[in-house]
């Protein structure tokens, strides 16, 4: 993994974009702690044409988006003219709201049209990505329903946003995921998981937690990985300071 290809996830960082001087201010300091790149997500309502000026202006690339889930798989048109006009190639499904996955009309449709949606993500030259949480680890058919929605949509159409804390919090072996998912996997949120004293998990920062980056990183890389996109759902204080300290350890430890 190179420097080159670390972002911040602006989500962690959402309660200081709510405007368009917020987010110049965000990018700001975001380029001034090294990033140079972001995830756009979790923004105001800010015209996208502002936002590619502030971004680009700060020397921030967009690497990724997330767009609404329920417009992915009904108006995909509208997210791909949105990445078209924010001149960005990757996006995410963020979260199947509404989808019951114990309910099987509603994995087939979910499944159905995210590979439907990917298809015309790929036809205008842009890729559809699904970004888990833990809920995918609910056991459908046997296993759980993030195997399923892999094993039913075409790679080409969907590929992998996997978010690494949500896959050890579900159960999943974050190293085995990646390696299943090689060649597929073109975004990665990096998150580390924590665990306090009064026995509750807790997103903390990269390094600080009990994930196997190097090994992760490893894997990423070997499968083709373009993005890793620090988040932290939650800080324990300035969020500004989390993303120093993940980007720091990340600098330190495992760029090449």
């Amino acid at each position: 993994m190179k420097i080159s290809q670390v972002a911040a996830q602006l989500y962690t960082v959402r309660d200081h974009c709510r405007d368009a001087a917020g987010l110049k201010q965000t990018a700001a300091k975001l380029r001034a702690i090294g990033y140079p790149a972001v995830q756009v997500s979790g923004i105001g309502p800010i015209p996208d044409a502002e936002v590619v000026a502030i971004l680009r202006g700060e020397g921030l690339t967009i690497c990724a988006t997330h767009e609404p889930s329920q417009q992915i798989l009904d108006e995909p048109e509208a997210a791909i003219a949105r990445l078209q006009r924010l001149g960005c190639r990757f996006t995410a499904y963020p979260y199947p709201a509404g989808i019951d996955f114990t309910n099987a009309a509603h994995v087939e449709t979910l499944v159905r049209k995210l590979d439907a949606a990917g298809a015309k993500f790929r036809a205008a030259g842009l890729q559809l990505g699904y970004h888990n949480h833990a809920i995918e680890f609910v056991k459908f058919r046997g296993a759980p329903v993030l195997e399923y929605i892999y094993a039913q949509t075409a790679p080409e159409n969907l590929s992998a946003e996997i978010d690494t804390f949500w896959i050890h919090y579900g159960g999943g072996d974050v190293v085995e995921w990646v390696r299943r998912l090689r060649g597929r996997q073109t975004c990665m949120h990096l998150k580390d998981y924590g665990f306090t004293a009064e026995n509750k998990h807790t997103w903390c920062e990269v390094g600080t937690g009990t994930l196997p980056f190097a090994r992760i990183i490893a894997e990423a890389e070997a499968g083709g990985c373009e993005w890793f996109i620090v988040e932290q759902d939650t800080c324990p204080g300035d969020p500004f300071d989390s993303l120093r300290q993940s980007f720091d350890y990340i600098r330190a430890n495992l760029v090449s």
